[in-house]
């Protein structure tokens, strides 16, 4: 049995935990004397000494509240409905459990009594407060009382589909001013506000003979969402989607697209929304954009091995050329793209960029969006561009031999290019540029790096479990001859990873630095054999030699590598 605990400082706490060391101490009170008023936990979180739960376990150690794991407990419903969502939310707390009306709160800020002494007179019950992280505590909030919204929605939705049709009463909401409460916005509102606070990247709403299916696209997989909508209730659902979309909601017989912006717990939220026309009905994709408000993530954030970052520096040191980002729809391109920019961007730097669309804002560039309807292409932007003194130019997408053109001569006078390319190795995208009509000689001489990028599913590491591989086949594809340990996800996964036995995702690059026997190469009209050959001499790692790196190090599985990299 534990000796009673001493009334130790914080950082002693976390010092015998085991989470910190003593300099790492001295060096979080010495930034904390520099700063007014911090305390040293929230100091020691910025400096990225310790994670939020190893803090508020300390915490609950000093201030002897105990620690409470929402991520891995089973919460009572009764007990979330027994606190408001407005109020959950303003005051950062969360009822997971209740008993003899005593009410079991997580907090992430335990000393301040004036919470609890307010929930106390809203609920009439006793308050039993216990420390969680705010992380822990947000996504509880999001998670349990979205889905008690969802149910209370789809039984207004039967009760109202039993009293007629739900479009005109949907269009007569809209006339009348009322569409806030109409079931079907609020269905709609907690759709994407769900698909939000689980990271989501994209929402499929399909219509079948017998059910409307709800799908989110989550790290890369979709899982069908456990939302039993009736096909009565389909058409009502898109049109609503349509409105929010500025579509013309008459049109059903051909694809639309649209746009629209929400905000959702503080976070601007951009959408942009696809409808295609199937047997059932429409189907209707809305693809989740990264928001404006989230900072631009740095390149060491994506995964580079310290080995590629080198290659990326020599890359983007270059005062005019191309570099060029390519991989298949969803690898992360326009993620690495702004990451570099964030990268780049200096206040003596003129930066322009033509997207399609505009997916995240970033401070300090000036960006275009295309508009093909109005004349407003990728080649007539960038000659325009060209007119703007620019000093670093980026090109959302090269789609045809004319802007690829333009691109190339731009950094062939004096600018440097950065875009993106569908090509499945760094390799190959020299070819193709060929293959658009570039002569070979403009590509040497402007061409400086390739980044070819996949994204991989990280195992969880909660549940992942070891294993010796000595299937032949698949040693081959590691390039090793004799039986190895590597790691694979649990079957039915864990709490941690919703059942899945992956958490997360991160990059895996392939470099090619363009060196001078390489643009010889390339003038000569080489194969794109022969250039990856070179490439390789050169130190380029492939795509396959990074995972494999990553299947032997435990982080993901075999499964991963032959998703990512598997070829004819």
């Amino acid at each position: 049995m534990p000796g009673p605990v001493k009334n130790l400082p914080i950082g002693e706490i976390l010092i015998e935990q085991g989470f910190i060391n003593k300099q790492q101490l001295e060096e979080a009170l010495a930034t904390q004397k520099k700063s007014s008023g911090k305390m040293l936990g929230d100091v020691m979180l910025e400096m990225g000494f310790v994670s939020e739960s190893q803090l508020a376990q300390a915490l609950s150690i000093r201030l002897k509240v105990p620690f409470v794991d929402l991520s891995s407990i089973k919460v009572d419903t009764n007990a979330v409905s027994k606190i408001s969502e407005e109020v959950a939310r303003e005051k950062c707390v969360f009822a997971f459990q209740y008993k003899n009306n005593r009410l079991f709160v997580a907090t992430n800020d335990p000393v301040n009594f004036y919470i609890f002494e307010d929930l106390k007179v809203q609920t009439g019950m006793e308050i039993i407060p216990q420390i969680s992280t705010k992380t822990q505590i947000e996504a509880a909030i999001g998670k349990f009382y979205s889905s008690q919204a969802i149910d209370s929605t789809m039984n207004e939705l039967e009760n109202e589909a039993e009293g007629g049709d739900l479009t005109e009463d949907l269009a007569k909401a809209e006339s009348e001013g009322r569409v806030d409460n109409a079931p079907i916005v609020k269905l709609v509102n907690m759709m994407v506000e769900t698909a939000f606070r689980n990271q989501v990247t994209d929402i499929h709403i399909e219509a079948f003979k017998d059910r409307t299916r709800i799908r989110f696209r989550m790290d890369g997989e979709l899982v069908e969402q456990d939302m039993k909508i009736p096909p009565s209730f389909h058409n009502s659902i898109i049109t609503r989607i349509k409105i929010l979309g500025g579509m013309n909601i008459a049109e059903r017989r051909i694809p639309l697209d649209g746009r629209f912006g929400t905000r959702i717990g503080g976070v601007n939220l951009d959408m942009r929304v696809s409808t295609i026309p199937c047997v059932y009905g429409e189907k209707c994709v809305i693809r989740l954009l990264s928001t404006a408000d989230d900072k631009t993530r740095k390149i060491t954030d994506l995964g580079m091995t310290d080995y590629n970052y080198e290659m990326f520096k020599q890359i983007i040191r270059c005062p005019n050329g191309v570099m060029l980002v390519t991989g298949p729809t969803g690898s992360g391109k326009s993620t690495t793209l702004y990451a570099t920019l964030g990268e780049l961007s200096q206040p003596n730097v003129n930066i322009v960029t033509v997207e399609d669309p505009v997916e995240k804002k970033i401070d300090g560039v000036n960006q275009c969006q295309i508009n093909a309807k109005a004349g407003m292409t990728f080649a007539a932007a960038l000659r325009s561009i060209l007119r703007q003194d620019p000093d670093i130019i980026m090109v959302g997408e090269i789609r045809d031999g004319e802007t690829a053109d333009i691109a190339i001569r731009a950094a062939i006078t004096g600018h440097f290019v950065l875009s993106t390319l569908h090509t499945n190795d760094a390799a190959t995208t020299i070819t193709r540029l060929v293959d658009m009509g570039v002569a070979p000689y403009m590509v040497a001489s402007s061409l400086v790096g390739i980044i070819a990028q996949r994204l991989v599913k990280l195992l969880c590491k909660s549940c992942k479990e070891t294993y010796t591989l000595s299937d032949p086949n698949d040693l081959k594809l590691m390039n090793k001859k004799e039986p190895v340990q590597i790691c694979k996800p649990h079957a039915g996964g864990c709490k941690y990873c919703r059942g899945t036995g992956y958490a997360g995702r991160t990059a895996i690059h392939e470099i090619i630095v363009v060196t001078p026997d390489l643009k010889e190469l390339i003038s000569k009209d080489a194969t794109a054999e022969e250039i990856g050959e070179l490439a390789r001499k050169n130190g380029t790692l492939l795509l396959r030699d990074n995972v494999t790196q990553m299947v032997l190090a435990g982080r993901t599985s075999i499964d991963e590598l032959v998703k990512a990299t598997y070829s004819v």
